[in-house]
């Protein structure tokens, strides 16, 4: 069992930045794959963003693609989600989660995911 609590998130003005934080607890936090999705009210779960267990490889949805970065400290137990240059419709409910995995495939489906935090909100205002 891996438990995940985001924190980081607010209100912000567009053109401002967030930094998230996912902490996990419960596992070896490096057996992981980790993700962040963001929901939205009335949208689909949307992919943001994935790092593979050792950090070296990462990936991101096309709506965020040069606007967020995803980084892990697997010393920390801890993933994080820099955002930059916010946008309205970046406003969502933000979740990290977890997928066990030592290789280094990406993953953006999230029914791979098998553990989820509760989210953070994100708000951003025009």
């Amino acid at each position: 069992q891996v438990h995940l609590v985001e924190s980081g998130g607010g209100l912000v003005q567009a053109g401002g930045s967030l930094r998230l934080s996912c902490a996990a607890s419960g596992r070896t936090f490096s057996d992981y794959a980790m993700g962040w999705f963001r929901q939205a009210p009335r949208k689909e779960r949307e992919f943001v963003a994935a790092i593979s267990w050792n950090g070296r490889r990462t990936y991101y949805g096309d709506s965020v693609k040069g606007r967020v970065a995803i980084s892990r400290n697997n010393a920390m137990n801890t993933t994080f989600l820099q955002m930059n240059s916010l946008k309205p419709e970046d406003t969502a409910n933000y979740s990290c989660a977890a997928r066990p995995s030592t290789s280094v495939i990406i993953t953006t489906t999230p029914g791979s995911y098998g553990y989820w935090g509760q989210g953070t909100q994100v708000t951003v205002s025009s």
